[in-house]
Order: C-alpha cells, then sequence, then structure tokens
C-alpha cells in the first residue's frame, strides 16, 4: 500500500530522539517487517535496500520511516529496542538486485513443482505463494488447509528438489485473498490488499444489527467469508440503537400480538406486523415504550397508533380513461375516408405517369437535335454534282477523248 508519511515534514530538535526503526515491504507489499537502521544513511521512501535474512541476506523496499514508525510500533506493541529486530545492511547493489532478480523469476517454476509434489502425496492443503530469499538461500510456502497436515515427507522432498532452506506457513482464507488481490463489489480494490493489516471475526448478527438481509451471495467477499466492511458502520448502528427500547419485540393488541419486523435507526421508526395480515406498521419509539407500559399493567390497546411516512417515490401517472364509442362512428363516414384517400392515390398516380410521358417526349428530341448536328457536320466533306462538271477530268478520261480525235490507223493511212 501506498503511505503517506504526515510526520515527515515534523522539525525535531534532538537527532538522537529520531526513530531509527524503518518499515520495509516485500514481494509487493505482501509481507512486511521492521528493521533498524544502524549505518549512517537515511532511506528514503522507494529505495531498495539489502537487510539480513536467514543465513544470508534479503532485499526490500522502504515503506516507512520516521516517526510515524515508532506510533505503528507502539500499536503492534513491538519494544524498540528489541533484539529481534533485525538491521539493515546497506544500500542494495547491482550484485545483490541481480541475485534478487534471478531468485524471483524461480518462484513461479518452484510454485508449480510444490503444488504437483503436495498433490503426489494426497495431502489436503493448497500452496498459495512461494517466496524466495534476494540470495537463494530459503523459500517460504504459504499454504491453506481446513485441517492440521503432516507435512514431514513433504519438506524433505522439497529440501532436495530446491536446494534450498523450507519454512511452511499457514495462512487464512483472508490472507490468500489478500495476497492474491482483485477489486471487491464495490468497485474498489480489496480492503485486505490494499491497507486492511487486522482481520477481525465477522458474524450473521453484525448484519442483523444493520437491518440487511441474511443472504450468503452478497454478504460474502472473495475468500468466501463475510466482508470485513460489515464491522465498519457496527459502532454507529450500535450507538443509535440504544435509544430504541428493548423488549419490544411483541406487543399486545386487541387484533392480536404484533410481531417487530426492524427497526429504522434514521427515522426513528420500529415497523410491526399482526397476525393473519400483510401489512406493516411503522411506530414511533414514544407510541411502543406507551404500548409496553399499557401490557405491563394488563391493558390491551384496540389499536396501533401508526405514523405516516412520507415517501419520495415519483407521482404516479393519471390512468387513461376509456369511452364507449360504440356506434358514434357510422360506416359510411369510414367509407368516405377510403375513396378520399383511394382518389388522392390515383390523382398522384396520374400526375407521375404525366411526368414520365413529358421526360420520354423530351429525350426523344434531344436524340432527333443530335442526329441533325452529326449530319449538318458530315455535308459539306461530300462533293456536289456541280465541282464535278465544273473542276477538271481526270487524266483517264483525257486519253479516251484525245484518241477519238486523232482517229484510228485506218483513216490516217
Amino acid at each position: 500500500m501506498n503511505v503517506h508519511d504526515w510526520l515527515a515534514n515534523l522539525p525535531f530538535t534532538d537527532p538522537a530522539v529520531s526513530c531509527i526503526i524503518v518499515e520495509i515491504s516485500f514481494n509487493n507489499g505482501s509481507r512486511k517487517e521492521y528493521f533498524k537502521n544502524t549505518t549512517l544513511h537515511h532511506f528514503n521512501k522507494g529505495e531498495m535496500v539489502s537487510v539480513e535474512g536467514v543465513s544470508g541476506f534479503d532485499v526490500g523496499m522502504v515503506n516507512l520511516s520516521g516517526e510515524l514508525v515508532r506510533l505503528q510500533l507502539k500499536k503492534k506493541r513491538i519494544p524498540e529496542d528489541s533484539a529481534e529486530i533485525k538491521k539493515i545492511l546497506r544500500r542494495s547493489t547491482e550484485v545483490d538486485l541481480q541475485k534478487w532478480n534471478e531468485s524471483k523469476s524461480r518462484e513461479r517454476e518452484v510454485l508449480a513443482r510444490s503444488r504437483a509434489i503436495a498433490k503426489q502425496l494426497k495431502l489436503v492443503m493448497k500452496i498459495c505463494e512461494v517466496e524466495i530469499q534476494a540470495d537463494g538461500r530459503k523459500a517460504t510456502f504459504f499454504y491453506t488447509a481446513e485441517d492440521r497436515v503432516d507435512f514431514r515427507e513433504l519438506i524433505k522432498l522439497y529440501a532436495n528438489d530446491f536446494k534450498v532452506k523450507v519454512e511452511m506457513k499457514q495462512i487464512g482464507a483472508r490472507q490468500e485473498s489478500a495476497k492474491v488481490g482483485g477489486i471487491g463489489s464495490c468497485g474498489r480494490e480489496l480492503c485486505c490488499s490494499s491497507w486492511l493489516n487486522e482481520f477481525k471475526s465477522v458474524t450473521t448478527a453484525m448484519a442483523r444489527y444493520q437491518n440487511l438481509s441474511i443472504n450468503q451471495t452478497k454478504l460474502s467477499g472473495q475468500c468466501g467469508r463475510l466482508k470485513c466492511c460489515l464491522n465498519y458502520e457496527l459502532d454507529t448502528y450500535l450507538d443509535a440503537l440504544q435509544h430504541f427500547p428493548d423488549h419490544a419485540d411483541v406487543l399486545q393488541t386487541a387484533k392480536g400480538n404484533a410481531q417487530l419486523i426492524k427497526k429504522d435507526i434514521f427515522k426513528n421508526l420500529m415497523w410491526y406486523t399482526l397476525p393473519d395480515s400483510n401489512k406493516q406498521y411503522p411506530l414511533s419509539i414514544e407510541t411502543v415504550k406507551k404500548i409496553k407500559s399499557l401490557n405491563s399493567k394488563g391493558i390491551i390497546p384496540e389499536e396501533l397508533e401508526t405514523e405516516e411516512v412520507a415517501t419520495t417515490s415519483k407521482a404516479k401517472e393519471p390512468e387513461p380513461q376509456f369511452v364507449d364509442v360504440v356506434g358514434q362512428i357510422s360506416l359510411r363516414s369510414l367509407e368516405r375516408n377510403a375513396q378520399k384517400r383511394k382518389g388522392a392515390r390515383q390523382q398522384q398516380g396520374n400526375r407521375d405517369r404525366g411526368r414520365g410521358t413529358r421526360q420520354q417526349q423530351g429525350t426523344r428530341e434531344q436524340g432527333q437535335g443530335t442526329r441533325q448536328q452529326q449530319g449538318a457536320r458530315q455535308q459539306p466533306n461530300k462533293p456536289s454534282d456541280r465541282a464535278d462538271n465544273k473542276g477538271p477530268r481526270p487524266q483517264g478520261k483525257q486519253l479516251k477523248l484525245n484518241r477519238n480525235d486523232q482517229g484510228s490507223p485506218r483513216d490516217q493511212a
């Protein structure tokens, strides 16, 4: 979770009094631990640091520092000078980060192999997550199980296959969903995976105090348990219910015993129902106390003094009124209307046909004009008869005429 340190800019006159404990987060914030800063360096939020691990070192990210860590330690009842708090070694070097990345790349393969081994041994458990230390010397297996599991043989197989020191940690269904993460029915990130650290027990009585229907599908979260958010407004409902009278589940009336259905803390009303009736009667707190005092004296009221409840529902639209018009409309008027519509359609058709005929005539006229223009263009190219008579004759004809003028060879002789 992204934490805002609202005490970071407070001036402290004595630096020796400042808190030297730093909160470090591992595995994308799914695990957080506290370490002592014995070095002379000041670590800012988001920096990667190397800390003491099990026979080695581990790499984590600075999540919180300063006076806010002191408040967290006080809340979790951890003494600041505890010997169990490990130390910060140094800022992570390139070699440390390289080893850390190599170890993280192995986690998915180790998780799949560990589940297969647990299935072979027929153990009723589920391996949820595997976290390998940065130097690769230790692996922590998180699992869920309904009953106690004997995993002594399982640890031996894990140690032989993965060549690491094995640690098994059992977690609940809520912790599992916190590690997996997701989006709740409210549309926001799960509380357990973002900011909620302590998981309180949730019962169906908390839903009854808030007048919620006991529907397991709606009241259950991603983990399959009742939603943790049922605890958020419970104190407000309990404070408001103190003004309501106790032992007022049944009221005696002349029509029978009235049973209490629900309590409305916003309008200070108590809803009752009578036997052999589905109607609900809202009563004020003063009315319930009055009827209860009368019943204690042996007096049974005739009826319940209900309160008017202002409804914010929309105004009902007036229902349409139906009128009997049988016999008011004659068939002749209907026939006249039909004849008018038929005549209008015929006139429209005649108009359309007239427009089509005129368009066809115009098209024919345009075609004739085009042909005339083409013929006029071709006439000058053809020689006329007058031009043939006036113009010179061909040479072949001239030769024939000359031969006739000279005569035959006999005439010449």
